[in-house]
């Protein structure tokens, strides 16, 4: 009996937390340009005002386009730094992960005021490129973390033998290491890749409306009014975040990723 009251208490919670989703998934398929709720009427016509109206089909190009590039120098600047603090065992090198941690702890508004300050001195402020260095600075902190851990699951024995056998720094990299950290290299960039695509502050406070963002023009366009596209928007980035999550935890390690011992989860 405590079991089917556990699971009711869990469907309970689950559902509570669902509820804003289900609202806005409900909204987003009114037939009437209105946000009510319950839905007047059905109509997928919202979704493809995404795709079909110049303004969204722009802001998600835009928002894509971000997300991919800094998520790919996020793990640049990541890997190299993991594979650093993997292979150099010492104390001071761990201030170089608290540099790397650092950004994502602080509030998102203090990261994204000082890099705004540092733009605008450097006088580069509202360039787009600018975007990119700033998402990628501000989520390097994901992949470093999965990268990190999947460094720590490497036996260092298979890295000895390699250097044993006259492999120097390069081969043993490209040849021992790269294949064992790839997945952890994957959901990295995954994790960073969702997170720019619907991060805000950082990207308005770097270039203004130079580049507008879904979620700059979701912004832009309460001015207006609301309508539909923008419950479509919230949709959109929802379904995307779990299919992509829910890929990493089917071919990854989710355990693993989640901080978990080899040992507790076998």
């Amino acid at each position: 009996m405590t079991s089917v009251y556990q699971k009711f208490y869990f469907f309970l919670i689950g559902l509570f937390l669902a509820l804003p989703l289900i609202v806005v998934a409900g909204v987003s398929v009114n037939q009437k340009q209105t946000l009510a709720f319950p839905p007047e009427g059905f109509s997928t016509s919202w979704y493809g005002e995404i795709f079909l109206n110049p303004e969204w089909r722009n802001a998600l190009f835009a928002s894509v386009t971000l997300a991919v590039l800094s998520a790919a120098l996020a793990v640049a600047i990541a890997l190299p730094l993991a594979w650093f603090l993997w292979r150099r065992v010492a104390p001071w090198a761990n201030i170089f992960q608290l540099l790397g941690v650092a950004p994502f702890t602080l509030p998102p508004v203090i990261t994204a005021l000082g890099l705004l300050t540092f733009w605008a001195t450097a006088g580069f402020y509202g360039q787009p490129w600018t975007a990119v260095v700033s998402h990628a600075i501000f989520f390097v902190t994901l992949p470093l973390v999965t990268l990190s851990l999947g460094f720590t699951s490497i036996d260092r024995s298979l890295v000895e033998a390699a250097a044993t056998m006259g492999a120097d720094e390069r081969t043993i990299f490209r040849t021992v290491v790269l294949p064992l950290i790839l997945p952890y290299i994957v959901s990295g960039y995954a994790f960073a890749f969702v997170l720019s695509l619907n991060e805000y502050i950082v990207a308005y406070m770097t270039v203004g409306f130079t580049m507008e963002t879904l979620p700059i023009k979701i912004f832009n366009a309460l001015r207006y009014g609301y309508t539909p596209t923008m419950a479509s928007v919230t949709v959109l980035f929802v379904s995307t975040a779990a299919v992509i999550f829910g890929l990493v935890a089917r071919f990854g390690d989710l355990p693993k990723l989640l901080g978990a011992m080899a040992s507790d989860h076998k």
